[in-house]
């Protein structure tokens, strides 16, 4: 599921939609083919997110999502155009979270890619714009390239796991009626190596990443807020998705599901019924005013798990124009069967600074 300002473009989609390919069942996924773009969708992001450490131990956390938002569908697009026919917008974001420092660090980009300054699909480079680029070798290892003001991210990431379909059927449902739904996927553990360098200080970083990418064309439904949405990986080597979708009436839509995959990488769907979040601690922006809830308990009976997930640090907000959303690296300590476990990972707060829909018009 993902994300931020994907809400924005499905809120804003309506009739824009004809001409697009839909997310229906039965979506047989491929790889490495679905690492890559999939243009006859509207709306497509690439996702990274993780929890590196130097060898001191101090510790970063780290979010580079690439966006492609269609404009022109594939069958009215002809092979002969002007460099101004803009068939896709390409738009980024990127943050690191500096747990010694107490900093968190965001930017963003946005690109036409007029002139190739922005695409997809380039030889080995799946994503990029500018100097901001996903890429993936022959040998299957991505590479993550950013650098913002004093911030710069070189990275080299290694799956452990095969990639983990969410939903059912191949489709992962976001409201309840017809056509509401993606196809998502998740590398939910990858080995990570690079650089981070802060303010002119270059330091190699060693740590666990997680990997979500997902295609779909839908708009959201008119009663849906934002969401709530988490990884986790634990020591024990399970991991954990799970999202929330909110209503204007302050419910959880009961399409909201989530997965658990254990130790062998095998995936189980969990519907709403199979699990609760349950805020416990909240945090108001100084800048915005907006009131998120950082700190969690979440409850599976099914797996005998129960842990409070708390933030690293309690300002992780992306002030970004048009949207401001809370996404940043957390902590998860609980029980599995009696028990002790713990784990890391990454929650994302949507709609807490305003109604999506409302930013999309």
């Amino acid at each position: 599921m993902k994300r931020c300002a994907a809400m924005i473009v499905w809120a804003a989609a309506g009739c824009l939609a004809q001409g697009w390919r839909s997310a229906a069942p039965g979506w047989q996924y491929q790889f490495p083919r679905d690492h890559h773009a999939h243009s006859e969708f509207k709306t497509e992001w690439w996702y990274f997110t993780g929890n590196l450490f130097d060898q001191t131990g101090r510790r970063f956390g780290f979010e580079l999502t690439f966006f492609r938002e269609g404009i022109i569908p594939p069958s009215q697009r002809t092979p002969a155009r002007s460099h101004f026919v803009v068939e896709d917008l390409k738009f980024a974001h990127f943050t690191v979270t500096d747990a010694v420092g107490r900093r968190f660090r965001f930017d963003q980009k946005t690109n036409r890619g007029t002139f190739a300054e922005a695409g997809f699909d380039r030889g080995d480079e799946i994503a990029w714009i500018e100097n901001w680029s996903l890429r993936l070798n022959s040998a299957g290892e991505f590479r993550l390239s950013a650098a913002a003001q004093d911030t710069n991210l070189d990275l080299i990431l290694l799956p452990e796991n095969a990639p983990v379909v969410h939903g059912d059927n191949g489709v992962s449902l976001k409201a309840s009626g017809e056509n509401h739904a993606s196809h998502y996927y998740s590398i939910t553990r990858l080995a990570t190596s690079g650089t981070i360098r802060l303010g002119g200080k270059e330091c190699d970083v060693t740590g666990m990443s997680w990997f979500d990418h997902e295609w779909a064309t839908n708009q959201l439904a008119p009663n849906q807020v934002g969401w709530n949405w988490l990884c986790v990986q634990f020591a024990n080597r399970t991991e954990l998705m799970l999202y929330q979708m909110r209503l204007d009436n302050g419910t959880v839509d009961p399409v909201s599901n989530g997965t658990f995959v254990d130790a062998n990488g095998k995936p189980t769907h969990l519907t709403s019924r199979d699990f609760t979040m349950t805020p416990l601690a909240r945090w108001r922006s100084e800048k915005t005013g907006a009131d998120y809830p950082i700190e969690w308990r979440i409850d599976i009976p099914s797996r005998e798990l129960t842990f409070i997930v708390r933030p690293i640090l309690r300002d992780q907000e992306l002030v970004l124009a048009p949207l401001t959303y809370w996404e940043g690296t957390i902590d998860a300590v609980g029980n599995v069967r009696d028990n002790e476990i713990r784990g890391a990972g990454y929650l994302e707060l949507t709609g807490y600074a305003g109604r999506l829909r409302e930013l999309a018009r």
